[in-house]
């Protein structure tokens, strides 16, 4: 049954009077005759029985009610699903982040999501390294990607949602220790522990910057999954590593000091990267709570306007 001779039943059905269903329905009776007529030819029974002084539902009229009420209602149900859906209010949206150092951030996002837009199904994807991540932006994997790149192609857009600092991890028992700030030059003959690298991924590129301007190369001696792993790694003397301090706040580290570079660095970006167009409305809704749940951080490389004069 269509949806349109399903509203046309059920006003000839609830009114009992083809002139006031025509009426309710902004239509002529002869066409909402006609109409009813071609419902009871596709259902091969009687509806409703007509005589010049009244209009009753026949039993096959009586059983119809209910499923074309079902019908409407359905009907009306979609319209909604698809207006709400172009409004971003319902849909769904993937979002990888890189693990424990930012698991507290994506937390409030889900949160602030599910309080603001519950329709939306924000899909988290954790342990999903920066460079694995963007990869996954751009064949689609996912729509959204917390994490930290010094480049981006032309194809993502993004939005900084925090800096963060560039830290020295070591065994507490290290003989460097003790000092309050380390010179990449005193590390030339460390053992290093790493994560995952790749294409445009920070530390590692970050890592062996330092290293190539202080005159010496890396000796890596473990790859780690994750920072989990890294800093218990750390923590067992065997090796230092280049980290960030969100590791330094959010993963536990019995037996690890963290040190910042005597020289101050660039800070590294964390950023939300998306496809530039994507179309997906949830997608834009979760954007634009992000800005709530990330305010953009100042940019310390701007100074900051002098007070004014008394």
């Amino acid at each position: 049954m269509e949806v349109h001779k399903a509203q046309a039943f059920l006003a000839v059905a609830e009114e009992l009077h083809f002139g006031r269903a025509a009426k309710r329905l902004h239509m002529a009776q002869p066409p909402l005759s006609r109409l009813i007529r071609q419902l009871e030819a596709e259902l091969g029974a009687t509806l409703f029985e007509r005589s010049t002084r009244h209009v009753t539902l026949t039993p096959q009229g009586e059983a119809l009610l209910e499923p074309a009420r079902e019908l409407v209602m359905l009907a009306r149900r979609i319209k909604d699903v698809v207006r709400k859906s172009q409004q971003g209010e319902i849909g769904r949206a993937r979002l990888g982040f890189a693990g424990a150092s930012v698991n507290q951030a994506v937390g409030e996002l889900a949160r602030q999501v599910r309080r603001l837009r519950p329709g939306i199904s924000l899909e988290l994807y954790s342990s999903q390294f920066s460079h694995l991540g963007l990869q996954k932006v751009l064949d689609d994997s996912l729509d959204l990607v917390i994490g930290r790149w010094d480049f981006l192609p032309a194809e993502v857009d993004s939005r900084l949602v925090a800096l963060e600092e560039l830290l020295i991890a070591l065994p507490e028992s290290h003989p460097l220790a003790d000092r309050e700030t380390l010179d990449v030059e005193d590390l030339a003959e460390e053992a290093w522990i790493v994560l995952p690298g790749g294409a445009g991924a920070t530390l590692p590129n970050r890592l062996n910057t330092l290293a190539m301007n202080a005159g010496f190369v890396p000796r890596i001696v473990q790859v780690a999954p994750d920072s989990w792993t890294l800093v218990v790694l750390v923590g067992a003397g065997m090796g230092i590593s280049l980290i960030l301090s969100s590791v330094r706040d959010n993963v536990p580290s019995r037996g690890v000091v963290y040190k910042p570079l005597t020289r101050e660095q660039k800070p590294v970006e964390v950023r939300l990267i998306w496809r530039r167009g994507d179309p997906n409305p949830a997608l834009q809704s979760v954007i634009e709570i992000s800005e709530t749940v990330f305010p953009a951080p100042a940019d310390p490389s701007v100074p900051e306007d002098p007070l004014p004069a008394p």
